[in-house]
């Protein structure tokens, strides 16, 4: 990252812009030098059952009721019959680990955490999920039965399902 920014540098001084080539398509690429932060506002009206859910210790998904495909996460319509008669299921919080990585680079938002790991789940029930990964690293590995826990997070203060390796 240092030698990029000393390129910007350089090029801002040459070219008056903040660019570089880029090597694969050898074309001008603008290098944007102010840190970019978003907030995101998306409506839960529709899937409030899944965070009403979480605060009550619950993991829910939507299943539909006309061709019964379960959905995590839930959806508001079926994307295989497009039909929009969906029933909250819960999940049993149980499954396998599939894959996992340790994310070393977090995004600015997760900045305040040490290097965590995420996985990827196939339940009992046959949906996959995504989540943090909570345990050793050198004590977890790809088919590991695991349970989902669901707990209040500290820094931020709301309900969320991790991940947790059974020994």
């Amino acid at each position: 990252m240092k030698e990029i920014e000393k390129i910007i540098k350089e090029n801002i001084e040459k070219y008056g812009l903040p660019i570089l080539k880029d090597e694969k398509t050898d074309t001008l690429q603008w290098i944007d030098i102010r840190e970019l932060k978003l907030r995101y506002f998306i409506s839960i009206e529709k899937t409030k059952p899944f965070f009403d859910g979480l605060r009550e210790g619950k993991l829910l998904a939507t299943k539909c009721s006309n061709c019964e495909k379960l959905f995590f996460p839930p959806q508001n319509d079926c994307p295989h019959c497009l039909k929009s008669e969906l029933d909250w299921v819960e999940l049993s919080k149980k499954g396998i680990l599939e894959t996992w990585t340790s994310i070393y680079v977090r995004p600015p938002s997760f900045s305040s955490y040490d290097i965590y790991m995420v996985g990827i789940v196939m339940l009992d029930e046959g949906v996959r999920i995504t989540g943090w990964l909570k345990g050793n690293s050198k004590k977890v590995y790809q088919g590991q039965r695991v349970s989902i826990e669901i707990n209040k997070r500290e820094k931020e203060g709301y309900f969320m399902y991790e991940i947790v390796p059974q020994e």
